[in-house]
């Protein structure tokens, strides 16, 4: 794999590095470095969404009659890169790069024309039903309930872990529509406005204090059939379309970077304060295995990205890259943790919403909880072991 730069791609690599410079808000890199959840806050995401939107670049994943970029591989790769470096937000993924290829592949033209351009623009803002309080890994013994009457669904049950279920206006949620067969059998896909009759949004505050993720709880809401993703009771095949665009559909590499270069300063910060910090050379060494797998992860990305670009789906290869990048990640956050000893205890939480992280530094130690979890989302590590097993080395 040849990983230099043509002219073409430096010339964009500039292009892209001015726009930044131009257009990205000073609150808006502050606001993300002081971020201690998975998501950045709502207002930030779509402020920066807007003005991507208004350049043609908000989604190069998607094609391009869509509002895609129509980018090369390299392109995304540098595009990605240089905002993480800039200190921009990761877009909200639910609607963009996860439901977006559902409704590409499966949906009808009248889904397609009512969706996806209030995906882009930021109308319509989308949280994920998968997980139940009895459904996690095992997500396919999922029970909430869907029975056909006419041409709508009536809904009862509930879905647990939904992130940013208390900003959403829309969900997309797995339904049992059919409990007489194997549990694969017998799930179907909905889309479900959460302002409808019978939907109840209860919070579940974080250990870091943070309020991202929800219980949300249905009591007969009626859901038109023409809002169901392809065909009844196929829904597992969507559902597995679209866990692989989670798991692999994106550049985690420079996330993880970015946040590897902060630990750096904040080791060079320690040995100022102490000359004598890190005297056995243990964080150093640490720190240079780090490197290590980051860059093989990167290439890795590369790798699969230009099966993406082709006009495929990440494959059983996202749960490499999910294993990867969740190891890699919480491995920098742990490191984080050490080098900021006993400072860290300080977080700020503030119950029943989200603290305001007055710097970097504050954000830390609630980075490194809320990480914890993903190990969990988007299929367990245990899962995703699994998965290659049987889809990569046919065992």
């Amino acid at each position: 794999m040849n990983l230099n730069f043509t002219a073409e791609e430096l010339a964009f690599q500039q292009e892209v590095r001015q726009f930044l410079a131009d257009n990205l808000p000073q609150h808006i890199i502050d606001g993300t470095a002081n971020n201690g959840s998975v998501f950045v806050e709502k207002d930030i995401a779509l402020e920066w969404q807007a003005i991507l939107v208004a350049k043609g670049w908000a989604v190069p994943q998607w094609p391009v009659e869509h509002g895609g970029t129509q980018w090369t591989p390299a392109q995304k790769y540098i595009f990605s890169r240089e905002c993480y470096q800039a200190g921009a937000p990761m877009l909200i993924p639910l609607g963009l790069l996860m439901l977006a290829p559902v409704i590409m592949a499966f949906g009808t033209e009248q889904q397609k024309q009512e969706y996806l351009p209030r995906i882009l623009n930021g109308e319509h803002y989308w949280c994920q039903g998968y997980s139940e309080p009895g459904a996690g890994s095992d997500l396919a013994s999922l029970k909430l309930k869907a029975e056909r009457q006419g041409d709508e669904y009536i809904v009862n049950g509930s879905k647990i872990w939904t992130t940013h279920a208390h900003l959403a206006d829309h969900i997309f949620c797995l339904v049992r529509t059919d409990p007489q067969v194997k549990p694969q059998a017998g799930i179907s896909f909905l889309l479900v406005e959460l302002d409808s009759p019978g939907i109840t949004v209860e919070p579940i505050i974080t250990m870091a204090g943070d309020h991202e993720v929800n219980q949300v709880f249905f009591d007969d809401v009626r859901v038109p059939v023409a809002n169901r993703i392809g065909e009844e009771n196929q829904g597992w095949s969507y559902a597995k379309y679209l866990l692989e665009f989670e798991r692999g559909g994106g550049f985690s590499a420079h996330r993880i970077r970015h946040e590897l270069d902060n630990l750096k300063q904040l080791i060079q910060h320690a040995h100022a304060d102490n000359p004598h910090f890190d005297a056995s050379g243990a964080i150093s060494h640490k720190v240079a295995r780090l490197e290590i797998d980051l860059k093989a992860l990167e290439i890795t990305e590369l790798r699969i990205l230009s099966d993406v670009s082709g006009g495929g789906n990440p494959g059983p290869e996202s749960s490499i890259l999910k294993i990867s990048t969740v190891n890699l990640e919480q491995a920098v956050n742990e490191l984080s943790v050490d080098v900021l000893g006993y400072t860290g205890f300080e977080m700020n939480p503030v119950a029943g919403g989200n603290p305001v992280r007055a710097n970097y530094t504050a954000s830390i130690v609630p980075r490194y909880l809320n990480n914890r979890a993903a190990s969990i989302f988007g299929g367990s590590q245990e899962i995703q072991r699994n998965i290659i097993a049987k889809m990569v080395l046919g065992l």
